[in-house]
């Protein structure tokens, strides 16, 4: 007879009360020997105990360019900050925070934190505004925000508006009496074990689907832990001799793995700048740092290929791309410049990362990779029957981790007959490799950022000129794609330059700056059914 399951440490069920019915779920698959995850497991203490265990306590871990902490020192700064959370703001497991920041250590430390107690990180991009973190704070509603300092405003903004929001904690500065890294140093890092089981939810993960309403995506420890099992292992093979860096935020699962839970696994260490990354600032800071890992998206690359074919680069050895499609001319101009035939991966955020990748000695020109050991994955019809190798079909998608999202109708457009559907067009080889052909939505991926089209209509259906708008992707050579706009104005207003600019400045200031339209055109109708539907495939034909 089994043992029955680990209790739940996580008193506050607000989260695990809102996943869905188990109908709704994904077939969870733990054919690997090493997926087989202790019933009882806290995210970061097993990577800390690994990291003890393995004699990695006084290697290196977080960088910057003034601080470096070992895994011991990153384990005693964790341990304060959970007594931070559990002693001053008596949080009780189960309860989540929200995390505003950028990349660095303050916010790797704060995240690790919040987890390691017991507690539901639930980490935003640092371009997200006012509007779109009320969202994320009415959906989530969580007990307390750390955020960087540098970007109170926004949160704060959010804050006044909702209601729902009681405390802000500022991180990233250490001379405010009431910083998070003031109250942290009172503490003595000891704290009883939060002994969570592997089942409880260690993070959420907002995602804008193609109506623009924020989606959360659940994880649990078990999850996170099974993922590090997958592509970590078998496909990137990360040592502890690995310095790492890259631009994806740690508010996508993208960044989070690759750039914090990853290379923690590995035992490598992660450098975050104290500077925005240009192609040209990323470059340098390789050579200066001495990277062997690299994420960033093809733009990125592209961007640095030329920069980077009279630069020596020696310790760089992988180079990872995702988050949006690599095109091969992308992927054959960085190997021309740097020798490095690059990795790529289709991952989600409601799979927490990769599922389908190969390793550089395996890739074949054109396609993303093979399905990555511990999952599966088919391309199929609409009734869900796989189709003939060399047939185009959407991909469906199992494994150690699936998608739940907290309390969203959109479950059953993720989820059907236990496989995922990330919503992507592939067609498959007899060899097993996978070619991306396109997204099976509306959604725009720019610049590895997810944007969806409705979002960027209502903040410009709020501009006083506009009758009618549509927004939709356009294919790009720099970015993939780029979000344009199809406007009708109301009469008395000239669709000139001026014009285009007053929109673009707009959506900026409404929304994240990386949604505006980078193309407005002014037309006279919009094509619509005779419901009043709006038909997209018809903008995208012209």
């Amino acid at each position: 007879m089994s043992a029955a399951p680990a209790p739940s440490a996580q008193s506050d069920r607000f989260v695990h009360e809102r996943l869905p019915p188990a109908s709704a779920l994904a077939s969870l698959r733990y054919d690997l020997p090493e997926l087989q995850i202790p019933d009882q497991a806290n995210l970061v203490d097993v990577l800390l105990d690994q990291a003890t265990a393995r004699g990695w306590d006084e290697r290196a871990f977080l960088r910057s360019d003034s601080v470096t902490l070992s895994y011991r020192q990153a384990r005693e700064q964790i341990g304060r900050i959970a007594q931070v959370l559990t002693q001053d703001f008596d949080l009780v497991p189960g309860n989540r925070v929200l995390l505003r920041g950028g990349n660095s250590i303050g916010m790797a430390l704060a995240w690790l934190g919040v987890v390691k107690a017991g507690l539901i990180a639930v980490a935003t991009m640092p371009l997200l505004r006012a509007k779109e973190l009320g969202e994320i704070i009415a959906k989530a509603e969580p007990a307390l925000a750390l955020c960087d300092a540098a970007l109170l405003g926004e949160l704060q903004l959010a804050q006044a508006a909702g209601g729902r929001l009681k405390s802000i904690v500022a991180f990233n500065a250490e001379h405010e009496p009431h910083s998070l890294e003031s109250r942290a140093a009172a503490k003595n890092g000891q704290l009883p074990r939060c002994l969570t089981a592997a089942d409880d939810i260690a993070m959420m993960a907002f995602t804008s689907g193609t109506t623009g309403l924020p989606k959360a995506a659940v994880h649990s420890h078990r999850d996170i832990l099974a993922a590090c099992q997958a592509w970590p292992r078998h496909v990137l093979r990360a040592t502890p001799e690995d310095v790492v860096m890259g631009s994806p935020p740690l508010a996508f699962t993208f960044g989070l793995g690759g750039l914090l839970i990853f290379p923690m696994w590995a035992g490598a260490s992660v450098y975050f700048p104290g500077v925005p990354y240009t192609p040209q600032v990323m470059l340098k800071l390789m050579a200066e740092v001495g990277a062997t890992i690299c994420y960033t998206a093809p733009t990125f690359y592209r961007q640095m290929a030329p920069l980077a074919a009279g630069l020596s680069l020696p310790r760089l050895r992988i180079c990872v791309s995702a988050g949006e499609g690599l095109p091969d001319a992308t992927r054959q101009l960085w190997k021309e410049a740097t020798g490095i035939e690059m990795m790529d991966g289709i991952g989600a955020t409601e799979m927490f990362h990769i599922f389908i990748s190969s390793r550089p000695e395996q890739v074949r020109r054109g396609a993303i990779g093979q399905v990555v050991p511990g999952y599966t994955a088919k391309v199929v019809d609409e009734q869900g029957q796989e189709v003939p190798h060399g047939t185009i079909g959407k991909l469906a998608v199992q494994g150690p981790t699936g998608c739940r999202y907290l309390n969203d109708a959109r479950q059953s457009n993720y989820v059907r007959d236990g496989w995922n559907y990330p919503g992507d067009a592939f067609l498959q080889d007899d060899d097993g490799y996978f070619f991306y052909q396109a997204r099976a939505d509306d959604m725009i991926i720019t610049s590895g950022y997810n944007v969806g089209g409705p979002e960027v209509e209502d903040a410009l259906l709020k501009h006083a000129a506009v009758a009618e708008c549509a927004v939709i992707g356009v294919p790009d050579a720099e970015r993939g794609m780029i979000v344009k706009a199809l406007v009708v104005l109301k009469p008395g207003n000239t669709g000139d330059e001026a014009m285009v600019k007053a929109l673009q400045d707009h959506v900026k200031a409404t929304l994240a700056p990386f949604k505006y339209p980078r193309q407005v055109s002014f037309v006279a109708s919009l094509p619509r059914t005779e419901t009043g539907k709006l038909q997209r495939f018809k903008l995208k034909q012209a």
